[in-house]
Order: structure tokens, then sequence, then C-alpha cells
């Protein structure tokens, strides 16, 4: 046979093979189409994420994926798509106020069912239900926990500085930052966002003002706190920070800002846990190439927010078995587990075994059994409008050299009721 036969005949088997794994294919049933709108486009998020669309695909869901970068921009794109009658099946939010008023809308099914099935009252905790849950419905669906004031630091960089001990008070803190400026490292990491401004600000909160101060400031909005000295106190320590990043801070991105710490140009970031997952991309272990505070003291509240999908109203019976589907393998335990690795997350469920998971996120899940230090993050507390009045403020004082008395003003005007 001439060597142009022998082609010809394998082409030919090839297309026989082709046309018959073709007509399985389309024979098979699909399964349940979801069309997922998130915004996890970063290298660590891209990972976690798959895990969850693995987990889909093997429930025999088709998942369809699409991302939208930027959380705000994520956000706008859902909203706008179901206010205007075009929802994807499940759209990501962070467990907050922010899609309150789809509820108040009635533009979201519930996921009670699922909620009692899997008993989220018992294995999740009560700021995240406190904020999904409404007129006794459940309507989202939490799928990790973040803290965001994690304070991060390069084990590199904190040798290079000379600096032994981790810090465990805010003196501490700020004596290593001293010292890391002195070594010529960069002290603080940090992406000159209004968004990553409050995340510091909510960490002095936190760390120097205490629990009560806190829940005093953000979810009573107590006029005596907002103008007492202690409150003084925190801004002039949130203030005092702006005092170690380097010049080329403003508008960097969190994972850049990682990335100093990562490379040992900087000591410290102050970040949510998601932070990890860089770290994680990057190769690098917790506990020897970077260190991890969740609080500096054994009493400073730990700060919960997480990641949620929503589920947008439709009474098309596949679009809704899709919804559940996506509910019950976001939850399964395996899923949770390896997502969270990836994500730097915990996972949602208090039931989980995390013992494979890395020092950070075992000390986490430490401190979450106490609960009296959950509390949730600056956004289960404030409406949107309230956080962007308080972000403003803070962005003002951050970039500025605003007196901290006026600040302080601002600020118990921004969050008066």
């Amino acid at each position: 046979m001439t060597k142009q036969g022998r082609g010809g005949l394998a082409a030919g088997w090839l297309a026989a093979w082709a046309l018959a794994a073709g007509a399985a294919q389309a024979a098979a049933p699909a399964g349940p189409r979801a069309e997922v709108m998130h915004w996890w486009t970063s290298s660590s998020e891209s990972a976690a994420v798959r895990k969850f669309a693995e987990a889909y695909r093997a429930a025999g869901g088709v998942w369809v994926d699409t991302a939208v970068a930027g959380a705000d921009q994520a956000k706008a794109v859902a909203i706008n798509r179901i206010v205007g009658g075009n929802p994807p099946t499940a759209a990501q939010f962070n467990t907050t106020k922010q899609f309150r008023d789809l509820i108040d809308q009635g533009s979201l099914n519930n996921v009670d069912d699922i909620a009692a099935r899997d008993h989220w009252d018992q294995l999740m905790p009560g700021p995240m239900l406190d904020v999904i849950r409404v007129n006794g419905h459940y309507y989202a669906l939490p799928v990790d926990i973040h803290m965001s004031t994690w304070i991060w630091y390069s084990k590199a960089a904190f040798k290079k500085a000379g600096i032994a001990k981790e810090p465990a008070t805010p003196d501490e803190l700020f004596a290593a930052l001293d010292q890391l400026k002195a070594a010529g490292v960069v002290g603080l990491a940090h992406g000159g966002q209004p968004w990553q401004e409050n995340i510091l600000f909510q960490a002095m909160l936190a760390n120097v003002g205490g629990k009560q101060l806190y829940l005093q400031v953000l979810r009573d909005r107590d006029p005596k706190a907002l103008n007492s000295e202690a409150f003084k106190k925190v801004l002039v320590a949130f203030k005092r920070l702006q005092s170690y990043v380097d010049t080329g801070s403003p508008n960097r991105n969190w994972n850049d800002a990682t990335a100093m710490l990562i490379s040992g140009k900087a000591g410290v970031q102050i970040m949510g846990d998601w932070a990890k997952g860089e770290f994680a991309a990057a190769k690098q272990t917790a506990g020897k190439d970077y260190g991890c505070i969740a609080g500096l003291g054994p009493a400073v509240p730990y700060l919960i927010q997480g990641d949620a999908f929503v589920f947008p109203k439709t009474t098309n019976a596949d679009a809704v078995k899709a919804q559940k589907l996506l509910a019950t393998s976001m939850l399964a335990p395996a899923a949770q587990l390896e997502f969270s690795k990836l994500k730097g997350s915990l996972p949602v469920r208090s039931d989980i075994d995390v013992a494979s998971m890395d020092a950070c996120a075992q000390a986490g899940m430490a401190i979450m059994k106490d609960k009296s230090r959950q509390v949730g993050m600056i956004e289960v507390f404030l409406t949107p409008d309230q956080n962007g009045a308080l972000q403003d403020v803070l962005t003002a004082f951050w970039n500025t050299k605003m007196p901290v008395e006026k600040a302080q003003k601002s600020i118990a005007a921004a969050l008066r009721d």
C-alpha cells in the first residue's frame, strides 16, 4: 500500500471514530447547565474556583464559567443582568449587605431546603448567618470564611532586620516596622486603594481598640465612642502606618503587595487570608517562609467575612435544579477542603477536618472555636452607602495632612444614621 493509501485509510478510521464518539456524546443526556458569575481571576483564585467547577461536573452538571475581573465590576454586571431579566444561574457576592436590595426586591430564590438539610445553623458562623438569613429565609450560599485583617510577615525580611520575635502587641508591631525601615526594607507592603485602607483601619480598630470599641463604632455607631479618646488613638495608629509604605504604593493591587513579601522586598502586609493563596502559588510555606498573625492579643476579634453565591429568581425547573446542584456540590466536604487550600480561606463548615491545611488555616480554625471572638467585618454592619462614606474619609485622611480631630468628626458624620 502506498503512503498516501495508508494515510487515507487512517483518515477514514479517524473520521468513523469521530462520528461514533460524537453520536455517543450527543446521546448522553446533558446535566443541569449552570452559568456561574464570579470575580476570582488571580492565579490562586482561578485555581481554587476550578475545584468547585470540577465538583459540579463530577456531580453531573455543566459548568459555564463567567469570570469578571474586579469585585465591584462583577457585582455591577450581575445586578444589571438580574434586573434586566437575563440573570446567571449563580452570582458571587460577599457575605455582607451587598445583596440586601435584591432580597427586598424579591429577585432571589431562597435555599431554605439546603440550609435545613445541611444544618447551617449548627455548622456556620453566626455573623454570616445573620447576613444571609432575612425574615427566616436563607438567600445566599456561603462557600468560605475569610478573615480580613491578618498580619503577614516575611521571614527573610525579619531576619535581615534582626527581628527575632513575632510581634504580639500593637507596640511590638510598630517596633518591628521601625526595624524593617532602618534595615532598608519596605516596612508595610500596601496597595493604595480605598478598600485596602479600609482594611488597615479595621485592623487598627480591632487590635488597638479591642472588641468593645469595634462594635460600638461599627455596629452601634455610638456617638460617644466615635468621639472618644480611645477612637482617636485608633486613628492615630492607622495614620502612623502610612509612614512605612513605599512611594509605589498608590493604586498597587493587593496581590502585587503580597509579592513584595514573597520576594523579601517588604516585611509586613495587613490583608485578608486570600493573600495566603499567593504564598501557596509561589511555593512558600507558612511558618517557614512567612508568618501569620490573626490578632495582636488573645482577645482580639476575628473579623469574619467570606464569599457567597446568590441564586437569581427563576421558575425554570432546569435552572432551579442547577442552583440546587451547585449548592450541594460547593458544600461537599472534599470540594470545601480543596477550594480553601488554594484560596487561602477556611471551609465554611465547622465539621471539616483541616489537619491537612497549612499552619495559618489551622490557627484560624482554632480561633473560630471561640465564638466570643467571631465578629463580623465592617460591611456586615454598614450599608454600602455608609461604608462608602467611611472609606472616603479614611482615604482622604490617609493621603492628606488632615488633622486627626477632623477625621474623627468626619467619620462620626459619615456613620450617623
